[in-house]
């Protein structure tokens, strides 16, 4: 049964598709078939950038998805660059369509990294936000969180809204923009209320076995 991992954030902009890159390449390198899928995608006119990204990706590291095209990676677009709600006209998710498109790449790979859109309470229509995907995905999930100023709240609520649903996670920290002061203004209190403190670029390794493993 394909393992499926969902990335989700603290916001948008955050380092989603920098950070599911880095896990397929990791999983690749340990002889694991891997898969990628980007459920929704907003601010998409004619081209959908963050789809272009990792169908390339996913392409270099598994044969079996050169048949694929970037429709196939992301089932659902809309043009505004905002929360689907508002993007689709409050248009219904078709859960169907999502679902037809997992189990087509799921045939192709072994682990499924699903990438998220923005947070996790971004509403996608008048019933389902982007953290309802995850216990419908059934998914395991990696929260990105970014290191400036201000990642100590927004973490924590981030990490409560997913133990409240009882939603397995870890988080991880990507540092490769305004990591500057992370040491002296954030990190000191997560490393006394955390065992570790991950970060994405220097421990992507640990990070996937965490997930593996759970």
């Amino acid at each position: 049964m394909t393992k499926r991992i969902f990335v989700t954030a603290t916001n948008t902009d955050i380092g989603k598709t920098y950070t599911t890159k880095l896990l397929l390449k990791e999983f690749s390198s340990r002889g694991i078939r891997v898969g990628v899928i980007k459920p929704i995608e907003t601010g998409v006119d004619e081209i959908a950038y963050d789809g272009v990204e990792l169908l390339e990706c996913v392409q270099a590291l598994n044969s079996e998805f050169m048949s694929l095209k970037v429709n196939d990676i992301v089932p659902i677009t809309y043009k505004l660059a905002a929360a689907p709600y508002i993007s689709s006209n409050k248009k219904n998710l078709d859960l169907n369509k999502l679902d037809l498109a997992i189990k087509k790449i799921e045939n192709l790979c072994d682990i499924l990294i699903i990438e998220g859109a923005g947070g996790l309470y971004v509403p996608i229509d008048e019933k389902y936000k982007m953290i309802d995907l995850i216990s419908y995905f059934k998914a395991t999930t990696l929260l990105v969180t970014h290191c400036s100023l201000g990642c100590i709240n927004d973490t924590l609520l981030s990490e409560k809204a997913l133990k409240d649903l009882d939603i397995n996670f870890i988080t991880a920290f990507n540092c490769n923009l305004n990591s500057n002061e992370f040491s002296k203004i954030s990190e000191p209190y997560f490393l006394d209320t955390k065992k570790d403190v991950l970060k994405v670029d220097e421990n992507i390794d640990t990070i996937c076995d965490v997930l593996y493993n759970f």
